[in-house]
């Protein structure tokens, strides 16, 4: 029984070495597409339901770590397990220690035949369940294999930090233009007044009580900036203040929103996140 596999790879040498390394060590494993950016890899694997993902973690356009977080929403998993993710990531010290702290795996280019080899060996007994009809339920194989695809995704967010980022002292004030307002004005915004940042476009929206703000700086970059203990992140374009959270509710098609003191907005939680609003 053959396991299927998709590559999302924009450098289509890269693409080629992979697929080759990959057919000598994992000669049973089909490829069934390679694609060259994020929004493609979504859609492709959504068609297909590939049993393993591949990612680059640098692509134009989407990145491979949006991709992921895409695809952990929208993933059908009535019809198909979720898939092994791995991370493609360029030869870094700094990355490869933030992927060995959580012991989970990677491919490093270029592509190293040892190295592969292991990941081979790691995927085949993740997916050995599957294969002898010992898999858990499918609510608990869809909860294990999100928190390992939390872990890859932290430890890929840590990969493509500088080396000391987020080790200072979270940020106490943000320099934010007010939206809606003509002119070059910059307001000097308490961290503490904030309830949530939502990356939107070009810009993220910084939400307090009564005002919206817009910064140029990405959400993966300000993230590590936060204190964790006080912001979480609940969607991959979403971060809320933690002690604001008034209620969670849950819709018919089994979706999580969030409502903030203060706002009357409904705020969408990640298929990611959930865990976070499980009751004790």
């Amino acid at each position: 029984m053959k396991t299927t596999a998709l590559i999302a790879e924009d450098e289509p040498l890269l693409a080629q070495a992979l697929r080759a390394e990959l057919a000598t060590a994992w000669p049973e494993l089909e490829v069934l597409a390679t694609v060259g950016d994020g929004r493609s890899a979504v859609r492709e694997a959504l068609q297909l339901l590939p049993q393993v993902l591949f990612f680059d973690i640098r692509m134009p356009g989407q990145d491979g770590l949006a991709a992921a977080a895409e695809l952990a929403d929208a993933w059908p998993a009535d019809e198909a397990p979720l898939p092994q993710l791995v991370f493609v990531t360029a030869y870094d010290e700094y990355a490869a220690r933030a992927f060995d702290a959580q012991a989970i795996d990677y491919v490093l280019k270029p592509v190293q035949s040892e190295r592969l080899r292991r990941t081979v060996a790691r995927l085949r007994q993740a997916l050995e369940p599957q294969r002898n009809g010992s898999e858990p339920s499918a609510d608990e194989a869809l909860a294990s294999t999100m928190a390992q695809w939390r872990q890859l995704l932290a430890a890929a967010g840590g990969a493509g930090a500088a080396p000391g980022a987020g080790g200072t002292a979270p940020l106490k004030l943000i320099a934010a233009s007010e939206a809606g307002t003509a002119g070059s004005t910059v307001r000097m915004v308490p961290v503490e007044e904030v309830l949530y940042f939502e990356a939107a476009d070009k810009y993220v929206r910084v939400l307090t009580a009564s005002r919206e703000y817009l910064i140029r700086t990405p959400l993966k970059q300000l993230l590590p900036q936060l204190d964790a203990g006080v912001f979480w992140q609940v969607h991959r374009a979403t971060v809320v203040r933690s002690d604001a959270i008034e209620s969670v509710h849950r819709d018919e098609a089994g979706k999580q929103h969030l409502v903030l003191r203060g706002r009357t907005e409904k705020i969408p939680v990640s298929r990611l996140y959930a865990h976070l609003f499980k009751a004790m």
